[in-house]
């Protein structure tokens, strides 16, 4: 299983969760109300899961609210990353890995 970064990017108007996997990053922004953004990036971790099992790894050192959130928040994706990989690989919708 392979490990990835996962950041947190302060800004003064917004906050961001950045989730690294290979060279590509996915943003949920912390700040905003919108379920679709988290929806949209829970899909494109989706497509990258057909190619391998991958869990996130926080990387930061800033012990505030959204590090506590953040820290949370991936342990339980991470929960639903291996539990949706496991459904992938018994219905046989994984992509063929050499």
């Amino acid at each position: 299983m392979e490990t990835n970064r996962a950041t947190i990017r302060r800004e003064e108007q917004n906050t961001h969760l950045i989730l690294q996997v290979n060279t590509e990053e996915f943003e949920i922004i912390l700040t905003d109300d919108n379920p679709n953004n988290v929806k949209d990036v829970f899909n494109k971790l989706l497509k990258e899961l057909k190619n391998g099992l991958f869990q996130f790894k926080l990387e930061d050192e800033t012990e505030d609210l959204y590090h506590n959130i953040c820290k949370e928040y991936l342990i339980q994706l991470n929960s639903e990353i291996s539990s949706v990989f496991k459904e992938l690989e018994d219905y046989e919708l994984l992509e063929d890995l050499l």
